[in-house]
């Protein structure tokens, strides 16, 4: 992988993993890096699924594609802030 490709996946994975974070409603106390990389994991996972249901390669924005990488950034910074939330509290 060139150095733009990953600078592009870091980009990518933080601005899904942002958009996954004001989704969840409440603050979230989990590290920025984290968040990129639930965002950049969300995005891989939702671009696999977009294209097994056959929604991945539209005309223009992929809207659906869009939302469920989204969604799914919104589930893993809820179970990562809960489960960071937890190891706090000990």
């Amino acid at each position: 992988m060139a150095v733009t490709g990953i600078i592009s996946a870091l980009i990518i994975g933080l601005v899904i993993g942002v958009l996954g974070r004001l989704v969840v409603p409440g603050r979230q106390s989990i590290p920025i890096w984290l968040t990129i990389v639930i965002g950049i994991v969300a995005a891989l996972i939702g671009t696999a699924i977009a294209a097994a249901v056959g929604v991945a390669d539209t005309r223009g924005i992929d809207w659906i594609e869009l939302v469920i990488q989204v969604v799914l950034a919104g589930l893993g910074v809820a179970l990562a802030a809960g489960l960071y939330g937890r190891r706090g509290v000990r």
